[in-house]
């Protein structure tokens, strides 16, 4: 037993000393310099952490020229809603009962004004007449409908409105916005495609193409029958019932 006891403390010793070894021989070998990082390299805002009561956002810059100036920014996208080019001050907010857009872009006096005339879409009611009849039924354009997801064209109201802006479209500020200046806290490396050769200052929206995918029966509807039947949904469906 007090052989084995003088084995066992003889090889802790060697191996305490050959760990002892080997961590001197590190301990001579050139350290790396570990690469630090400062606070203020951290986000977009580059300051540190402590600065919060000085720390601010770059100040946003409106353009400050005068409507009928020119100036026109370039759309972002095919049919993208115009940015404001110009100086807003004193026209918002834009109620129904007064919106000073509509003195420079009304399509009678845009001309004459230097301005963008708001397009036919602007001027076309796209909202079928909606009643119920005596006997609870939904009635649209005088036509009794069964199944209200699953219109026509012909349930469809595309009535023009002598040139003056519908009702749905008097909050311009609600697609249209003015640009700002302000220096991006992000590159923005984005390059529109425009379908139309003069996509980036004329929209597109005129003619057939204000009722392109509104009918969704027919021979012309992109739609189909099983789509009408949820028949492609996750959920399943119910026999001719959504």
């Amino acid at each position: 037993m007090k052989t084995i006891s003088k084995i066992t403390l003889g090889i802790t010793v060697a191996s305490a000393i050959f760990i002892s070894g080997c961590n001197s021989a590190d301990a001579t070998k050139p350290q790396m310099a570990k690469a630090s990082i400062s606070e203020e390299s951290l986000g977009l805002r580059k300051t540190d952490i402590y600065t919060e009561d000085t720390t601010t956002g770059d100040k946003t810059m409106y353009g400050t020229g005068y409507a009928g100036s020119g100036y026109k920014i370039e759309r972002a996208f095919q049919d993208a809603p115009p940015m404001i080019p110009h100086d807003t001050e004193g026209m918002l907010p834009i109620t129904i009962t007064n919106n000073q857009c509509t003195s420079c872009h009304a399509p009678e006096v845009a001309a004459s004004m230097g301005a963008l005339p708001y397009p036919v879409s602007h001027i076309t009611d796209f909202r079928p007449m909606t009643t119920l009849n005596n006997d609870g039924k939904i009635v649209k354009n005088g036509k009794k409908i069964e199944n209200t997801s699953s219109d026509t064209l012909d349930h469809v109201t595309t009535k023009k409105s002598d040139g003056k802006l519908i009702g749905a479209r008097f909050n311009c500020t609600q697609c249209h916005a003015p640009q700002s200046t302000g220096k991006l806290a992000v590159e923005n490396t984005f390059e529109a495609v425009y379908s139309d050769k003069d996509g980036a200052s004329k929209s597109s929206w005129s003619g057939t193409r204000l009722t392109d995918a509104l009918e969704t029966n027919g021979k012309n509807s992109t739609i189909t029958e099983a789509d009408h039947k949820n028949e492609h949904s996750a959920a399943g469906y119910l026999d001719n019932k959504h």
